[in-house]
């Protein structure tokens, strides 16, 4: 399944000042909370949803709702966490799970810390939210740990990805649907995106 890229003015534009390293820390939060609800109507697309019955103020009509199980968000830790609040805006009852990785800097490989998903997994739509996908190593990493616990409707939402990154996801789990705004050049040597936008969690959380 290859990735579906946003091909948008406002997602062009607002990732062009993203990626300005001259951009303010409160201005970045803010660009990538406004890529993710950008993000989050492409993400949510094929949502499945029921027929209802409603009373306008003139007539009875019919309408679509979601199903009434609620999707679950799984921010990547701590990076994803930018992503959070567009998706709730736009889905206010999901259900959040968090998931702790980082990633050595020495072998590149992702460590897990921290896990805590929602009951019911197998039978919601799950969107796991990480900016950055650089390697690979940490979102297939995600994405085995909530197969592990029952998910399997999963997409995955990214600001920037590598063609690296998608290449090992499409290798480890070809049934992952991935959404983002830009696929970037490459990976240098140290495994950053280029030219990519710096490190994600850092500028979010102004700890660079």
């Amino acid at each position: 399944m290859g990735a579906i890229i946003l091909d948008h003015p406002l997602a062009h534009h607002k990732l062009t000042l993203a990626r300005d390293r001259k951009t303010s820390g409160s201005l970045f939060r803010q660009l990538v909370e406004e890529l993710g609800l950008l993000l989050a109507v492409e993400c949510t697309r094929d949502l499945p949803t029921v027929c209802v019955v409603v009373e306008t103020p003139l007539e009875r009509t019919q309408g679509r709702s979601l199903n009434p199980l609620d999707p679950v968000l799984v921010p990547v830790l701590r990076a994803g966490l930018g992503l959070l609040p567009a998706f709730l805006q736009l889905l206010p009852t999901a259900k959040v799970g968090h998931l702790g990785l980082y990633r050595d800097h020495d072998s590149l490989v992702p460590v897990p810390y921290y896990r805590n998903f929602p009951p019911l997994l197998e039978e919601r739509p799950v969107f796991v939210l990480d900016p950055m996908l650089a390697t690979g190593g940490s979102a297939s990493e995600a994405v085995r740990q909530l197969k592990a616990a029952g998910a399997r409707q999963i997409t995955l939402a990214s600001v920037v990805a590598a063609p690296e990154g998608i290449a090992r996801l499409q290798a480890d789990h070809p049934d992952l649907r991935i959404v983002v705004a830009a696929v970037d050049r490459q990976l240098n040597e140290r495994g950053y995106i280029l030219p990519g936008l710096g490190d994600a969690g850092d500028r979010i959380f102004g700890t660079a």
